[in-house]
């Protein structure tokens, strides 16, 4: 992703000449940087042999999903807010939001990296667990590419507004499924009934079509709120509160973890057993 993140970059100071009016160069940008990748996978998938093949899919699978990767950078930020080191726990979430975390306070940390916990097991983990369940190693690559595009482009400012416009709209696309998929997943692992309540009466609210199902529920299932108001690019934006019950803190961060790992415990169950019982009835 480091190189495809490159390659991105190079190409959108290239396009993006005229930020006004880019609508149309941000679309072929896309289909550029999301149609040629796909297309070496459907190659691969169709032409490589399943020695071959089979590898292939793990490795790419394992570094869309990267679910340690999340784990370390989630409790970077849990260990120094739990011992009392705000100004540490500050920079470790840095790495995880968008949001000014200077201005942060513990709860603000707190609840920053389980909403990050809970909106990356949806877009990185379970979407990509979906796409490579349903297109193989075609899908993961569309979705991941999609959605590294929009989190580098989609962004509602002078520079990306019309230019990240096409990324945006393809990743809320291809991540509607899974979100909903994601939201259940969680409810299903925590406090089912108060996440199947706070997604009905509180998603709509939130900005993102698919966020907020997944942080609504997410919330839902740890028993805390989340939400809240939260500095971005300078400006304090004041955001619905979702979930019920205390603030985040520490402790929120590592139930956030856990509960993900419930999920896709559950999603892998799911897929196991729908491997064997098609493998049963084409007996």
């Amino acid at each position: 992703m480091v190189v495809f993140g490159g390659w991105a970059s190079a190409l959108e100071r290239r396009w993006n000449r005229r930020p006004d009016r880019s609508v149309g160069a941000g679309f072929q940008a896309t289909l550029l940087l999301v149609g040629g990748p796909v297309l070496v996978a459907a190659f691969c998938q169709w032409w490589l042999p399943p020695l071959l093949l089979w590898p292939l899919q793990v490795l790419v699978l394992w570094l869309a999903i990267a679910p340690r990767s999340l784990h370390e950078h989630a409790l970077a930020v849990a260990r120094p807010l739990a011992a009392g080191d705000l100004p540490a726990a500050r920079a470790a979430v840095g790495h995880l939001v968008s949001r000014d975390t200077a201005a942060l306070d513990e709860t603000g940390v707190a609840t920053a990296a389980t909403e990050s916990v809970l909106e990356n097991g949806a877009d990185a983990v379970f979407a990509s667990l979906f796409w490579f369940l349903l297109a193989g190693l075609p899908g993961v690559v569309a979705h991941r590419a999609a959605n590294t595009l929009d989190a580098m482009w989609g962004y509602r400012t002078e520079r990306y507004e019309y230019f990240g416009k096409a990324a945006a709209r393809l990743d809320d696309v291809l991540n509607w499924v899974p979100a909903r998929l994601t939201a259940l997943s969680y409810a299903l692992c925590g406090r089912t009934r108060l996440a199947l309540s706070c997604w009905r009466r509180q998603a709509g609210q939130w900005s993102s079509p698919n966020a907020g199902p997944v942080m609504a529920a997410g919330a839902g299932a740890l028993g805390v709120s989340l939400g809240g108001g939260a500095p971005y690019h300078g400006q304090w934006r004041q955001r619905p509160v979702l979930g019920a019950g205390p603030a985040a803190e520490a402790a929120t961060i590592k139930a956030s973890l856990r509960l993900l790992r419930r999920a896709l415990g559950l999603w892998l169950l799911l897929a196991v057993t729908g491997s064997v019982l098609l493998s049963v009835g084409s007996l």
